[in-house]
């Protein structure tokens, strides 16, 4: 799904990026141009981040288990 229309960014590309290491809208907009346009897209991209970070960090705990 579409998160940043002006710059055509997907959830799918947030969760990448979380993957790779962002965890702040600071990381996601430097990266991807996230909510540095308009800005409308700024709490649905925060809230992918948060739950990709957060999936990211029970995986990653479960791994270590």
């Amino acid at each position: 799904m579409y998160i940043c229309i002006c710059n055509q960014i997907t959830d799918h590309q947030i969760r990448d990026a979380v993957s790779c290491g962002a965890t702040r809208m600071r990381d996601l907009q430097r990266d991807l141009g996230v909510a540095s346009q308009c800005g409308k897209c700024c709490q649905a991209a925060k809230s992918v981040l948060e739950q990709a970070v957060s999936d990211c960090n029970s995986g990653c705990h479960l791994q270590a288990a």
